[in-house]
């Protein structure tokens, strides 16, 4: 199954932060990593008061299910530090599940497509790069669409 994945880190080396993920996904087993955006670092969204971001997406195919996906980047999270403090606060690594083919999926602990990737520049950025073809199978837009829809004021992301 072809799947997207987000990534983010504004704490500590924030380009090593994300290659470590990368490497840590890519040896996942049932997985392949097909494709990975440049690197975008992005202002802060929701808790303002915070260093950038640098933010990326990644395409890999997979066997798992959603949930083992989800439990297996959870891991690499946890394995790499990640503290779960404060909402949309500073983080050493931020994994999401942006797309499952065209899967949706609303579980208690897992929501696919991610629910505000519609709304988020620096998510859609990197996604465009990657999969321009995608179509969000509830709003029918690809990534560039949505990407027209947003304000970039507030949003500001820089392509590294």
């Amino acid at each position: 199954m072809s799947v997207a994945l987000g990534f983010g880190s504004n704490l500590g080396d924030r380009k090593k932060n994300l290659e470590v993920a990368l490497n840590k996904i890519e040896g996942l087993g049932n997985t392949a990593l097909v494709k990975v955006s440049p690197f975008y670092s992005t202002r802060p969204v929701g808790q303002t008061g915070q260093d950038w971001f640098l933010n990326a997406a990644a395409l890999i195919e997979t066997g798992m299910t959603p949930q083992e996906l989800m439990k297996a980047l959870l891991m690499i999270e946890q394995e790499m530090g990640r503290e779960r403090v404060t909402k949309w606060g500073p983080r050493l690594i931020d994994l999401d599940i942006l797309f499952f083919g065209q899967k949706v999926i609303e579980e208690n602990n897992l929501t696919v497509p991610h629910p505000y990737l519609s709304q988020r520049r620096f998510v859609l950025l990197p996604l465009n790069d990657i999969a321009p073809e995608w179509v969000h199978p509830v709003l029918k837009q690809t990534p560039e669409e949505m990407l027209a829809r947003l304000p970039e004021e507030g949003q500001e992301a820089f392509r590294l």
